[in-house]
């Protein structure tokens, strides 16, 4: 099959002028489909959230992710055709990750691609969902190119990579403990703010004074490229238990503004040390918590005064999303990088 499928692609170079890929996205708590047209138009992406279900329980629990999943995947797909005006057999490839992630929301979404590709002679394409955090970026500034350090900052992954110019990808850092987004989740249902914690944590944050409570920054000075944010997450709960008026309503702005600000400074100054170690000019950031409004300023100003060049995608395309799967399918896809039916889906990340 995969030698028919060799065929079809270079048919499909030949005869369109648009390359059209699907993605399918069900690593977590989200399903997603999109289609892209040539790696950067994106013709549509549709989100299912399961917010309201998870909130409850301050976190995402993987069995009802799955079961919704289940629910809603033909649903977003048909949506997600319609919303392009196409139909299934214009469609060039569907792409869909296959790591890192819940098992149980991931085989959900390569059971669909691999049906599609079965059923309309397909190529398959199998990605990595954090690659593919990267390259959302490619859908605002598809001639960017590689060589840059790529931070991924999000609930379940905070690490750091350098691309170099021929698009090796290493990793050069990576959270030992809790990732940032996970800290947020964590420090957030500790306080009673509700789920998810980043976007709560941000929005309660611009109305206090980050300043004004003393926080540590962990391991910013440990020599190496690597993050830990259980023990700040450790340093809130102690210090809230030492002075309770800290859990004052007039007083949670300012400790929620400064447990968010220890954490983008940790983010930033290990990002920048490891573009000057990698000698590059550009920093893409991406991942859910790239969404968060001090993050991105903080980056942005850190970028100008050092003459680098930042990219940071819209908020839209930071959270888990699948015209991001769909973009890095298509690279793929003009690569012939095609995956067998018998692909599998793992929990963890091989990027």
């Amino acid at each position: 099959m995969q030698g028919n499928l060799s065929r079809l692609r270079k048919n499909d170079l030949k005869k369109r002028q648009k390359i059209l890929i699907l993605g399918i996205e069900t690593s977590c708590d989200d399903t997603c489909a999109s289609v892209v047209e040539d790696g950067k138009v994106i013709l549509s992406n549709v989100v299912a959230s399961q917010h309201e279900i998870h909130g409850k329980y301050g976190g995402v629990v993987p069995e009802l992710a799955s079961r919704r999943h289940i629910e809603a995947i033909d649903i977003i797909i048909n949506e997600a055709l319609l919303q392009a005006n196409l139909k299934m057999g214009q469609i060039s490839a569907v792409s869909v990750s296959n790591r890192p992630g819940l098992i149980g929301s991931l085989l959900v979404g390569a059971g669909a691609a691999k049906a599609i590709s079965y059923a309309k002679k397909i190529p398959l394409i199998a990605v990595n969902h954090l690659k593919a955090h990267l390259f959302s970026n490619f859908l605002e500034v598809p001639s960017m190119g590689a060589g840059f350090t790529g931070l991924i900052v999000s609930g379940g992954h905070t690490s750091l990579y350098s691309v170099g110019k021929n698009w090796e990808i290493k990793e050069v850092g990576h959270t030992v403990d809790d990732a940032a987004g996970e800290a947020f989740d964590k420090i957030a249902r500790f306080l009673g703010l509700g789920y998810p914690g980043g976007p709560v944590i941000d929005r309660l944050a611009v109305k206090g004074d980050s300043a004004k409570i003393e926080m540590p920054r962990p391991m910013l000075e440990s020599g190496d490229l690597n993050f830990s944010f259980s023990g700040l997450k450790t340093a809130l709960i102690y210090k809230t238990k030492k002075e309770p008026d800290l859990l004052e309503e007039s007083k949670i702005a300012d400790l929620v503004a400064s447990f968010q600000e220890a954490i983008v400074d940790v983010l930033v100054q290990k990002t920048f040390s490891a573009c000057r170690q990698s000698g590059f000019e550009k920093i893409l950031v991406s991942g859910g918590v790239a969404a968060n409004s001090r993050l991105r300023s903080k980056f942005a100003q850190k970028a100008d005064s050092e003459g680098i060049k930042l990219y940071i995608p819209p908020i839209k395309l930071c959270m888990d999303n699948a015209a991001m799967v769909a973009c890095l399918g298509y690279y793929d896809y003009i690569a012939g990088n095609f995956s067998d039916l018998s692909v599998e889906v793992y929990s963890r990340s091989d990027i």
